[in-house]
Formats: C-alpha cells, sequence, structure tokens
C-alpha cells in the first residue's frame, strides 16, 4: 500500500502539471488559428505516439527490467515539455511540445504499470489499485485546470498558466526519485504463484477485449475539440473551460474508487453498464445549451475518464502472465491509442461538416463496444465457475 500511495502522489504532480495544461488547449490553440480539423489531429497525434510507443517501451521494459530507469525517463521528457509552452507563439511549434509531452507519457507508463500490478494482490485486487492510483490522479487534474482558470481568470495569460506548472513539475521529479529510492525493485512485491505459466501468446479474451476497448476509444471525444466547441460556439465564459474540466477530474478520481472496488467483485458487468452510462456525453456536451446539462455532460465525460484509466488497463493484468505484463500493457495502450487517434481525427473532421453527425459517431462507436464486453463477461464468468467446480 506504501508503495501505490507513493506512486499515486508523483502521479498527482504529474496529472497537476499535464492535465493543468490540456485544459485550455483548444481555445489557446485556437487564438494561433487552429481550426477543429487542426485540433483533433494534433491531439489525436499525440495520442497516438503517445499510446503507440507504450510497444516499444513495454517490450523494452520486459527484456531488461529495467522499470524504474524507463520509468524516470518518460516522467522527464513529459515534465519538461508543459513549460516549454509559455514560449510557443505558433500552433505548429505547440503541436510539437505536445506531442513530446504524450511520448514522455509513453515511456513511463508500461514500465510503472507492470511496478502497480505487482503490488496489486497484496491490497486487495488490480480493480483497487488502479482504482486508488487514479484518484491520486483525478485529484492532481482537477487542481492542475482549476489553478489554470484562477490565472486565466485574473491574468487573462495562457503561457504564464503554463509557467506556472512548472511547480509541480518540479514535484513530479522529486517524487519520483523517492519512489525510487524506497522501492528500487517494486516488481518483488508480487510473489511467483507455484502454478504460474508464462505463455508465449496472448490468449484470446485479451483480443477480444482490445477490440472492444477500441471502439470505445474511437468514440471518446477529446476535451479540447470539446472545449474548442463550448468556445467557438460561446456555451458557457471562457474562464468556466478549465473549471468544468476540474468537475470532470473530480468525478474521475472520486468514481474511480467505487469503480474499481465494483470491477473486482462484479468483474465485466460493471464496464458495460459504464460505457452506456458515459456514450450519454457526448449529445450532452455539443447539444446542450443549458449550463446545468453542460456541466452534466463534463461530469459523465470524467466518469469515462475514470473508466479509461482505471478499469480498462485493470482488467487486462489478470488475463497475461506477469513475465510478460509490461509488453501487454504496452501491446493493448498502443493499438488503443490508434483507434483514439483514428477516432479523434475522424469526428473534428465529421465536426466540421456535422455537429449531429459527430455525436452520432461518437455514440454508435461506443456502444458497438457493448456485445463485445458480453462475451468477455461471459468467458470469464464460465472460467470462474469451471475453475470453482475444479476446485
Amino acid at each position: 500500500m506504501r508503495f501505490v500511495l507513493l506512486v499515486g502522489a508523483l502521479s498527482l504532480f504529474a496529472d497537476c502539471t499535464y492535465e493543468g495544461a490540456r485544459s485550455v488547449l483548444g481555445p489557446w490553440l485556437a487564438t494561433m488559428g487552429a481550426s477543429a480539423t487542426v485540433i483533433g489531429i494534433v491531439v489525436g497525434f499525440g495520442e497516438l505516439l503517445g499510446y503507440g510507443l507504450r510497444v516499444v517501451s513495454g517490450k523494452f521494459a520486459d527484456a531488461s527490467r529495467r522499470f524504474w530507469p524507463i520509468t524516470i525517463a518518460g516522467y522527464v521528457v513529459q515534465m519538461s515539455a508543459v513549460p516549454l509552452l509559455a514560449f510557443v507563439h505558433s500552433w505548429q511549434l505547440a503541436a510539437v511540445l505536445i506531442v513530446l509531452e504524450r511520448t514522455g507519457k509513453a515511456i513511463r507508463n508500461p514500465p510503472r504499470d507492470m511496478m502497480l500490478a505487482s503490488a496489486a494482490k497484496r491490497i486487495g485486487g488490480y480493480g483497487w489499485a488502479f482504482g486508488i492510483h487514479e484518484a491520486f490522479d483525478q485529484f492532481g487534474a482537477m487542481v492542475g485546470p482549476l489553478a489554470v482558470a484562477a490565472i486565466v481568470a485574473v491574468h487573462g495569460d495562457y503561457r504564464f498558466a503554463f509557467a506556472v506548472l512548472a511547480i509541480p513539475a518540479f514535484f513530479n521529479l522529486c517524487f519520483v526519485a523517492l519512489a525510487r529510492i524506497a522501492f528500487p525493485r517494486p516488481e518483488d512485491l508480487e510473489q511467483r504463484e507455484a502454478d504460474e505459466v508464462t505463455a508465449d501468446r496472448y490468449p484470446l479474451d485479451y483480443w477480444v477485449y482490445l477490440a472492444g476497448a477500441g471502439l470505445v476509444a474511437a468514440g471518446f471525444a477529446d476535451y479540447p475539440l470539446i472545449a474548442y466547441h463550448w468556445s467557438v460556439h460561446r456555451v458557457i465564459p471562457a474562464d468556466w473551460v478549465p473549471l468544468l474540466y476540474a468537475v470532470a477530474m473530480a468525478v474521475s478520481g472520486g468514481a474511480s474508487l467505487v469503480l474499481g472496488l465494483l470491477f473486482d467483485r462484479y468483474g465485466f458487468r460493471v464496464l458495460i453498464v459504464l460505457t452506456v452510462v458515459a456514450a450519454a456525453f457526448a449529445p450532452l456536451v455539443f447539444f446542450a445549451g443549458r449550463v446545468e446539462y453542460v456541466v452534466l455532460g463534463a461530469a459523465l465525460w470524467g466518469m469515462g475518464m475514470g473508466v479509461h484509466e482505471s478499469i480498462i488497463p485493470a482488467a487486462v493484468a489478470p488475463m497475461v502472465s506477469r513475465s510478460r505484463r509490461a509488453s501487454a500493457f504496452g501491446l493493448f495502450t498502443a493499438v488503443y491509442g490508434v483507434c483514439w487517434f483514428a477516432g479523434s481525427a475522424l469526428i473534428g473532421w465529421i465536426y466540421d461538416t456535422s455537429i449531429a453527425g459527430a455525436v452520432a459517431f461518437c455514440v454508435i462507436a461506443q456502444c458497438l463496444a457493448l456485445p463485445v464486453f458480453a462475451w468477455v463477461s461471459r468467458r470469464n464468468a464460465s472460467a470462474r465457475n469451471s475453475g470453482g467446480a475444479e476446485e
């Protein structure tokens, strides 16, 4: 638990940094002449690299067993990119730093998730461990946008806000160093089971589940595009945009604790219900004219992010052997990112033509994942029942 909490603390400052910046990327890029299509492509391509490069990071982590050095390198790259946005005056250069920030996240996530999963069984389950971590994540993701909102409201200056985010970036790197010193080999927290088998291939459940998760990712609009819509159509005041992002992150963090426990107890049935509920964010954020509906849409979007960041990766850990877990995380999130990029670019393109069409795509893509998750749920239930009968 001490390791989970320590990793949660360093993630809190990381999210405070990069989510604070991401909360205003849409309106900021718009001030430099970027269109909805450009924003969708830039953010989506960032996610593509941010997820796609995890294949390399995960495989290298499993092969070298150098989990901490890879994790530290990723955090250094990511935490350096955000404050540098303060010195950018064109959307093209901003795009480079946005992609670089996502690249840093790609480098550090698979080995960090592998180390986190190693502590999961010791504290009650994968859903609970990833849920606790996500709660820390999203608390930082709430504080960062609130700080940015205050700075924008008082100074009206996005670049000054990016410069201030150097403070939580510094604290993140301090906690990374502390975690490395306190737990030099966190992978040893999980004892190897006597009957554990190292498989050369991932099971069928893993691939089918990946297909469903990819559909959910493709239909999940990025917040910068949502913020762009609110700003261009004057749905809410400009200084409300980071505030609603903070609301979304607060919902995500609070929900992740409960959802993690529910997932450990009820399995994929929880994911099916949450996918249906989260899909309702699209009509609320793009169609609603009343503030209360916009806030509800932001909250549902935040809950969806909690599902993306906690339950979806938590479900991968028990599907594969421990020796290939970092690679499994890397491959899974790489394909996930490709789907996210394709969906983001397509949603931005459709949005420029028809807002209703973009909403329809978001809802349909996520709902198509429901039968896939239902199949995986039945497979897992059958496996548990047969295991219990054998015992």
